[in-house]
Order: C-alpha cells, then structure tokens, then sequence
C-alpha cells in the first residue's frame, strides 16, 4: 500500500507485529493465571484487533459506548459487557440488542436501576445479565464491598426478574497512579482480594456469584495469583503507551501507537520546532511527568523508531510545540521532515482518528477502521 512517506499528516499509526505481540502475550499471561480474558476494545474500537484477541483465546469483549457494542456485534462479536453504569435513557437500546441475539450484559451500583430496567426487558421477553459495580479502592463509582449495599444491590438485581445477576465487576483505575512492580502488585493484590472476599460475603448469605470480573492494564500486566478471580477485563495493552512505560506496565518497545506528523515550522533562534500534529490528533493527555519533571504530549522518534530526544511540550488545536537546545537535532529536522509521535495516552489519541494506518517497519501494509462515537 506504500511507505509512511506517502501518508498525509497527521496519521494514526498502529505496528502490526507490536499488536500482535501484545495481544498473544496478555492472552497467555492471564490463561496460565487460571481466568478468563474479556479484553476492552474502547482502546482500539477495531474489528481487526478483536479478531487478533479472539483467534488468542478471548471469551467476550468489554465495550465503554454503544457503539462499539452495536460494530462489534454486527461482526459476530457476541457476548460484550458493557462497563458504564447503565442510565434510563439506554435501556431501549441494550434491550433491543438482546433481543436480536447479542448477550449484552450492563453494570449497575443503584438501587432504582434493577426494577425499572426489568420492566423494560420483561416488555420486550428478553433477560438481561446485569454485573454489580463495586469499588475496588478507585472510588469513582461501585458499591462499598464491605458494606450493606453490597447485598442489598445484589438481591435486588437476582430478584428482578427477568434479569440475572451475572456477578461482581470492578475496576482498579488507582492502579495508573502507581510506579513500579512493587506499587503496582500492591493494588493488584487489593483489587483481587476485596472482590473475593465480596462474593464470599454473597455466597455466605445464598447468594451465589456467577463471574468475579476485575481488570486494568498495569494489574493484569503484574498480578501473580488470581484465585477466585473468573474474568480480566483488560484494554490498553493492545496498544500500550508512555504512560504505561513510565507506570512499568511495559517497556518502550510495546509501545504500538504514534503519530505520524511532519515538521511546518523550524526557529534556530528559539530553538523550536512546530508539528503539525496538535491536540486533535495528539489529544491533551499531559500522562507522567518525566524524571525531570517536564510533562509533554509525547515523544518524538523517527520512522524507523529511533529515539530523536524531543518531546511535544505544548499544543494548540492543529500545532504541537516542541523545545529544544539541541542544535543537531534542529539540523536534522528541516520543515517537511517527517516523524512519528508515541502516544501518552493511547486510548485517547486513536479515539482522536477515524482509522489506523497499519505499518510493518516503514510499509504501510493495511487500514483498520476506529468504531468512534456514542
């Protein structure tokens, strides 16, 4: 299809061997770990790579929008968890999408939600599989796993029929303000613990507890012991990126997404470079400061993946800034100069393109649709 050279600017870039690599290592990490992975495809929101995961072992696929669910189930993707708590104004269309085949399950921690999601779905003559929202320690949403709400919540789902209660779900978002292995195993130990010990307390009142679903990347990329743990849900790693390098979740060489940007302007005097990639097509995920304290929007390198040194310091919509004193690499960049962005925040910056660019080395050898919107 032809080489990076011939791409306008700015491209999403995604590396194939990378993804690959990525994906088949979470898949056996968490088989030998003894659970089931049900990866979250608001990462990369491409059919392709929920392919790759499949053809890995993956059983089921963990959505953020609708619309992932709607792309994804319209290519035989047919059991998808939805993991934002469930609101009135979807039940329409998650009762909709059970009715035409797709087990899509939904996550709840309020008391109202059960009865008046049932009476929807009894409506419609279709059951629907709802997962009790806990907090694990992140503290965004969920129910206290040692307090009352736990059962309570718990038996209102059970005894609304015609929904079944499909379990505990919980994510460990807390775990991307660690550094390091130790800090990390730490909050993965927290998060597989408190939800184990929360079914515990279900079972110990009759209440059993189909799937134990926990998940983010730093946890899953850590953790060493899942007993009692069903399900991972896990999303990142696909792609990963700065901000996992810098958490320790992954070295630089995983790291499967960039921007390709090319170089409009070049200042000796003021030692500055300007991109044509800004925050558009970077978004304005600031990630982890560096060790000298500078937060940026991501790193330069070539587009062979050489380290250039320099780092997109500010943006505006279209314009990404970068400063330097280095005077060789000014030199070596004049304006047309092309260069690939590593992405601090993956997640965001494919959320920010409508399709990838599928790169082997410098070929761009495919182009995956981004399943974007609501």
């Amino acid at each position: 299809m032809g080489d990076l050279h011939a791409l306008p600017t700015p491209s999403l870039l995604v590396d194939r061997a990378r993804v690959e690599r990525n994906v088949m290592r979470m898949a056996s990490r968490i088989a030998a770990l003894g659970a089931r992975l049900r990866p979250h495809v608001k990462t990369h929101k491409a059919i392709e790579v929920g392919r790759l995961q499949a053809q890995a072992g993956m059983q089921g696929i963990t959505v953020s929008t609708l619309a992932e669910a709607r792309a994804f189930a319209a290519q035989g993707f047919d059991n998808i968890t939805y993991a934002v708590p469930i609101e009135p104004g979807k039940f329409a269309a998650v009762v909709a999408m059970n009715a035409e085949g797709t087990r899509l399950a939904v996550i709840t921690d309020d008391p109202e939600v059960p009865a008046s999601l049932a009476a929807v779905a009894k409506r419609a003559g279709v059951t629907v599989d709802v997962y009790l929202k806990v907090d694990c320690g992140y503290g965004r949403a969920g129910v206290d796993p040692e307090g009352p709400a736990l059962l309570e919540m718990a038996e209102r789902i059970g005894s609304a029929a015609p929904l079944r209660f499909a379990g505990l779900l919980a994510h460990a978002g807390h775990s991307y303000q660690a550094r390091g292995r130790a800090e990390i195993l730490t909050i993965a130990n927290a998060e597989r613990d408190v939800m184990v010990a929360a079914a515990r307390r279900l079972a110990a009142q009759g209440i059993a507890v189909p799937c134990v679903s926990i998940g983010s990347t730093p946890t899953a990329s850590h953790v060493e012991d899942l007993t009692g743990v069903h399900e991972v849900r896990t999303g990142n790693y696909a792609f990963y990126d700065l901000m996992q390098v810098t958490i320790g979740s992954c070295g630089a060489a995983d790291v499967a997404l960039s921007v390709l940007s090319a170089v409009v302007h070049r200042d000796r005097a003021q030692g500055k470079l300007i991109l044509d990639a800004g925050a558009i097509a970077l978004s304005k995920d600031a990630g982890i400061a560096d060790p000298d304290g500078v937060t940026h929007y991501g790193r330069l390198v070539t587009l062979e993946g050489e380290e250039l040194g320099l780092r997109v310091t500010a943006l505006s919509q279209e314009h990404g800034w970068v400063q330097t004193d280095d005077g060789a690499a000014l030199d070596r960049l004049p304006v047309g100069a092309r260069v690939r962005v590593l992405a601090n925040h993956s997640c965001l910056t494919a959320a920010q393109h409508a399709h990838y660019e599928v790169c082997e080395g410098t070929r761009v050898v495919d182009r995956w649709v981004n399943h974007r919107g609501w």
